[in-house]
């Protein structure tokens, strides 16, 4: 459906306002895509610096019921940043992302597993005993090098930028996202 993105763009803005009471109720948008469980992400930006961003690795719960969560959940309970105020809204940029689902990756080693990073395509998930971590596809644009990556997504995890050890587990997936124009 073309359609989608901005029904889960407005989903999102329409959940942060309701919050902050800028909105009387939750927008209701019908689509059948809307209903089935999906996994997401939604960040948001200030003048191009993150500003919050919050989501899900699995599909647990209907689309537009995980954006509306991720959405309050980035504006007010990501712990890098102080819940987002009513006057912030307005300059606050909001892009969702729709996860496919993750599948573990197999490698012999880190050089094994960095080279068959996909930049630009891989969102990863690094896991390590009880440390885990993900980066978003879009991260490469921050770091388009594997290898530096992979130490900013362990760092991520409270691990060393060289840790590596035979519990490393990857998961990779792919994103469909969609971002609001600049305001």
């Amino acid at each position: 459906m073309t359609d989608l993105g901005t029904n889960l763009l407005a989903l999102a803005r329409n959940a942060i306002a309701v919050r902050l009471g800028q909105g009387k109720t939750a927008i209701a948008v019908d689509a059948p895509e809307l209903h089935k469980n999906a996994a997401t992400f939604v960040t948001l930006t200030q003048n191009g610096q993150l500003r919050g961003c919050i989501g899900s690795l699995q599909a647990y719960r209907p689309l537009q019921d995980d954006i509306r969560e991720n959405a309050c959940n980035a504006a007010f309970r990501d712990p890098r940043f102080k819940p987002l105020s009513a006057e912030e809204l307005p300059i606050t940029r909001v892009e969702v992302s729709l996860l496919t689902p993750a599948e573990a990756m197999q490698f012999s080693s880190e050089a094994d597993a960095l080279g068959q990073l996909r930049p630009s395509i891989d969102g990863i998930i690094f896991s390590a005993g009880n440390r885990r971590s993900t980066f978003l596809p879009q991260v490469w644009e921050q770091l388009p090098n594997p290898a530096d990556f992979m130490a900013h997504l362990k760092q991520k995890a409270g691990l060393p930028a060289s840790y590596w050890g035979d519990d490393v587990k990857l998961e990779r997936y792919t994103v469909k996202k969609w971002k609001e124009a600049s305001q």
